[in-house]
């Protein structure tokens, strides 16, 4: 019987998934699922990340409560709408959906989906996204992509953050990265200090790219 609710979750869910995708297919929208753990730097990367867009980008922000994360998006000048959970510990579909109603994203721009702080439940869960980022920080440790498979497995595109203290912390980045190559990950991965802005460039012209993907095939 709980295999059987949760598959009809899942189903219920992706229905919803499919209508996200149909809203940013007609407005040609980027839709960007950004997971990791609390405090990873899921919001310092959408922070970072946007005055270097080569498109117009807002940000629905996911949180349990709170509305900490989405007033400093705001305070740098760019739409955000908050989904606060109550205590779920991850964003559905349904969710993102009516974020993106009360965002009003224009066409032909990034929108970013700051998922719930979790390392589990968010990469059972898809929100219609074109591409999921996972932000993986030096400070959680060098085993993470050992105990948390499937959500590296779920990401298009890996970010490594503080990277500036990694010597300080010891953090193993051969264990970490042959960690990801054990499990037949292709997705391209970015040691990154949103700190010192070492690697921020690389990141930027890859995500640019990524995106200019989607717009260049719709025109």
């Amino acid at each position: 019987m709980e295999i059987k609710i949760v598959r009809n979750i899942l189903e219920k869910n992706e229905l919803s998934a499919d209508r996200v995708r149909h809203y940013c297919q007609e407005r040609n929208i980027f839709l960007v699922n950004v997971m990791g753990s609390p405090g990873a730097g899921k919001t310092t990367f959408i922070r970072s990340l946007l005055p270097h867009l080569s498109f117009t980008a807002s940000v629905i922000e996911g949180d349990i409560a709170s509305t900490i994360d989405a007033k400093r998006i705001a305070d740098d000048g760019y739409n955000v709408v908050q989904i606060n959970t109550g205590g779920s510990c991850h964003l559905i579909a349904d969710s993102v959906l009516q974020g993106l109603a009360d965002l009003a994203p224009v066409s032909n721009s990034v929108v970013f989906v700051e998922n719930i702080g979790n390392l589990v439940c968010p990469a059972s869960f898809d929100l219609g996204q074109d591409i999921r980022v996972l932000i993986s920080s030096v400070a959680e440790g060098d085993d993470k992509p050992y105990k948390y498979p499937t959500m590296f497995q779920c990401a298009d595109m890996i970010i490594l953050s503080k990277d500036d203290v990694r010597d300080v912390i010891g953090f193993d980045l051969e264990y970490y990265s042959q960690g990801i190559r054990s499990l037949g990950i292709k997705s391209p991965l970015f040691p990154v200090s949103f700190k010192t802005q070492a690697g921020l460039q690389a990141l930027t012209a890859a995500f640019n790219y990524r995106a200019g993907e989607k717009f260049r095939c719709a025109e």
